[in-house]
């Protein structure tokens, strides 16, 4: 059955490229929003699901792209494990393939490691309508270009995600979460004090009032650390870090316009209208701001880093941070490459693309 929606998927996309025929790729479609306009035919893997093999002993889950969060995240939990990278869903029908494809990750990222770290493997149809092999379900089969890994954060514009291999982790055995009231510069201190030291963190944010902070681990660790680093416990705090991912938190209430900052994590507040919250330790800053377009990225570059408009503003506009030159010219290699017709999401990740 799955044997014959990969061929109907192939011939989907050789008809297409005959054709020159634009393709929109998409999974459960939770993550629309994401990019610039969609373009083409919608060609959905939401048909390709299910898992392939999972043997919790071995910390490694593959599955086809079209298989749901949801389900891969149930199926964890009974063997107690997780997703290190804690994707944000978006809505019910977030499939494993959109996750790699938008490349997301929650308030773990900094201290486990992003969705990119976990991917060991994948399979894909081409531009040409072949399927491809990368990687493996084990580290020590990735060898040479670690093509998978390209597939994470390409939002589907250099193949359609097949099957994925991605590295799972055991769940925490204890987990608290604790708030502490004070002002950013105060919180940015603390956090980027704390990632230095051999302290089970596991998230840390802090929304303009209180600095909150997660510990993951054993319960011996977690007690110690808790004891030094002080604070209030919180209550819900699984329903408060979910929200958080989800972007439910009344922060996002009224995100006409949501910029997503990527800054080193000790950079200090920047100088921007708007309300902002700090995630990921200070690494990733979310500024709601009707600010010009431009100051808001030049910004971003002063500190370090690179500004994404992730919801509201017009579509038919770069959405990521322009590419120098040179980087620009290695994308258009890649997609060059696996999708020489230019069928793939054209234009979702930058016009020119």
């Amino acid at each position: 059955m799955h044997g014959d929606r990969t061929r109907e998927l192939s011939a989907a996309i050789q008809t297409a490229m005959a054709d020159n025929t634009p393709l929109n790729i998409a999974g459960g479609n939770s993550k629309e929003f994401l990019g610039r306009t969609p373009q083409g035919t919608r060609l959905s893997t939401a048909a390709h699901r299910g898992i392939l093999h999972y043997e919790p002993s071995e910390l490694v889950i593959t599955a086809r792209a079209g298989t749901t969060l949801r389900e891969l995240e149930h199926t964890l939990a009974e063997h107690g494990q997780v997703l290190a990278c804690e994707p944000p869903h978006f809505g019910d029908s977030a499939t494993l393939g959109g996750a790699v494809a938008c490349g997301l990750s929650g308030p773990r990222r900094p201290y486990a490691g992003s969705v990119r770290d976990f991917v060991l493997g994948c399979r894909i149809i081409n531009g040409r309508g072949e399927v491809l092999h990368f990687g493996g379900e084990v580290m020590k089969n990735v060898a040479g270009y670690d093509v998978s890994r390209l597939m994470c954060g390409a939002m589907g514009t250099l193949g359609l995600l097949l099957d994925i291999s991605i590295k799972v982790l055991p769940r925490p055995a204890t987990e608290t979460t604790l708030a502490q009231e004070c002002t950013a510069a105060v919180a940015l201190a603390r956090m980027n004090a704390w990632a230095g030291r051999p302290l089970p963190l596991s998230a840390a944010m802090y929304d303009g009032e209180q600095l909150r902070f997660r510990l993951s681990g054993a319960a011996s660790a977690v007690k110690a650390a808790r004891q030094h680093m002080g604070g209030d416990p919180v209550t819900d705090a699984d329903h408060f870090w979910r929200d958080l991912n989800e972007q439910r938190h009344a922060f996002f209430a009224d995100a006409r316009s949501l910029w997503r900052l990527s800054l080193p994590p000790a950079s200090a507040p920047l100088d921007l209208p708007g309300k902002s919250l700090i995630d990921w330790g200070g690494a990733q800053r979310w500024l709601v701001s009707s600010a010009d377009e431009g100051l808001i990225r030049a910004a971003a570059v002063a500190a370090g880093g690179h500004a994404t408009l992730f919801r509201g503003g017009a579509r038919d506009a770069e959405r990521f941070h322009p590419l120098p030159p040179n980087l620009l010219a290695l994308h258009r290699s890649l997609k060059q490459a696996f999708d020489p017709a230019g069928i793939f999401n054209p234009g979702r990740l930058y016009a020119n693309l």
